[in-house]
């Protein structure tokens, strides 16, 4: 499906019906995709919505607008398009710290935030040599290859899932895949997210080599207000993919004994 928001087209995956939405945003690199088989492990009352950021994915990529406000006003667009009323933001990596960002503003129907291996508030504190590797990472097969091994899994991947990450981490458009390590990770939005009022999960992986439990704990969980850590054993980077059913698990307990019962309350 596809959705005009923030003055582009966003692609859209749409899913199941109910009262309370579950939106999914994706990591650098991946696309909507990376939260199908999170989404399957889920039971079937929950409505789902899964977005491609811009420049990723099948969504549209425009020249520029590739901050975190832009990703940000781009998936709340989305959630006003499909007039959600109650709604979980659930975010990976770069898309956990947008989707901080989307949850400081305290937008209308957000019952709870949910963040898998999410970038903290601060500019990712790398040097310059690492930032530009990074920007190389998804030029190629191999290279892409070379990023699952070493940084990005702790897990084997099945061969179908490793070929889903190198297809979507290809097809990024050149401007988003530069947006990120030379400019998107380095804001800081640390003021912003101690506004953030709802219920908050935040998913580790125990061999997390990108955004390791140490340093979520240090630069993420004392940020959020009441934010609670799981760590998800034996997982890394991409837990949505090598642990999906573990994931699904932390999110289907958290909507419904926080989010779904707080709301209510």
């Amino acid at each position: 499906m596809e959705i005009a928001s923030n003055g582009i087209r966003i692609h859209v995956e749409e899913q199941g019906r109910g009262e309370l939405s579950l939106v999914f945003l994706h990591y650098y690199g991946g696309s909507s995709r990376t939260w199908g088989k999170v989404i399957a492990a889920l039971p079937q009352p929950y409505h789902t919505i899964a977005i491609d950021h811009r420049g990723w994915g099948e969504s549209d990529a425009p020249a520029s607008g590739y901050g975190l406000a832009d990703l940000a006003d781009d998936a709340q667009g989305v959630i006003e398009a499909l007039d959600l009323k109650r709604y979980v933001l659930i975010g990976h990596s770069m898309g956990g710290k947008v989707a901080q960002l989307l949850a400081s503003r305290r937008p209308k129907g957000l019952v709870g935030l949910v963040l898998v291996a999410s970038s903290p508030p601060p500019a990712m504190a790398i040097p310059p040599e690492a930032r530009e590797a990074m920007a190389r990472a998804y030029a190629t097969r191999e290279s892409i290859g070379m990023a699952i091994d070493q940084m990005l899994t702790a897990k084997v991947l099945s061969p179908k899932d490793r070929e889903q990450v190198i297809e979507d981490s290809l097809r990024g458009a050149p401007q988003a895949k530069a947006a990120w390590p030379w400019s998107t990770s380095l804001e800081d939005i640390t003021r912003d997210v101690a506004a953030i009022n709802v219920p908050t999960i935040v998913i580790a992986g125990e061999l997390d080599r990108v955004d390791s439990v140490d340093l979520l704990k240090k630069e993420l969980l004392p940020r959020i207000p009441h934010a609670a850590l799981h760590v998800v054993p034996g997982t890394g980077h991409l837990s949505p993919l090598e642990s999906p059913e573990e994931v699904a698990k932390l999110v289907r307990d958290f909507v419904e004994l926080e989010a779904a019962g707080r709301s209510a309350a």
